[in-house]
């Protein structure tokens, strides 16, 4: 499992330097792969990155619309289908809803933790114990594994801090 990556970062940290990471990786990833960035897929990574929390399609469509283009549906979920094939962004099954996958050129299962109180999601990437016992009971029952996400909902480190200590809010806010 990756340790080098906030999985939940502080609500105050500068979000806009992981919409940029984000961005940046996403154009290596492509201009590598051969895949065709366009400005609309583009500017939908970014607004799947907007937060750490999952967003749908039609949040993403309603904000496309205000900033003046003309999507429909079928065009913001073409431009997801492309991200999600170049592994640039995952869906979460239960909300229905996108995420950025911050290792987009590492071949990995897809594990998420949701906070059920804020909202965010973070994805643990490549726990070999998880997979292999997941792996094990399927060949146990002679299935076939295609695809692997696993959605796990609960609260996240801020938000326990914060049920455990009201004031944590309020110092968090303070210090940053």
């Amino acid at each position: 499992m990756h340790h080098d990556i906030d999985h939940f970062p502080p609500p105050a940290h500068d979000h806009d330097d992981c919409v940029r990471n984000a961005l940046d990786v996403a154009t290596s990833h492509c201009e590598r792969h051969g895949a065709r960035f366009t400005a609309l897929r583009r500017r939908v990574l970014e607004l799947v990155w907007t937060s750490h929390e999952p967003v749908g399609a039609y949040a993403l469509l309603d904000t496309l619309k205000t900033e003046g283009h003309a999507a429909a549906p079928p065009t913001v979920y073409r431009a997801l289908d492309f991200l999600i094939d170049q592994g640039l962004v995952h869906r979460l099954e239960r909300l229905n809803a996108f995420v950025g996958c911050p290792r987009p050129d590492s071949s990995h299962s897809a594990h998420f933790l949701i906070c059920t109180d804020c909202g965010r999601a973070a994805e643990m990437l490549d726990d070999p114990a998880l997979d292999n016992a997941l792996q094990k009971a399927a060949d146990a029952l002679g299935f076939s594994v295609s695809r692997r996400t696993i959605e796990v909902e609960g609260l996240c480190p801020d938000c326990r801090r914060k049920i455990a200590d009201p004031k944590f809010d309020a110092e968090r806010a303070l210090n940053g």
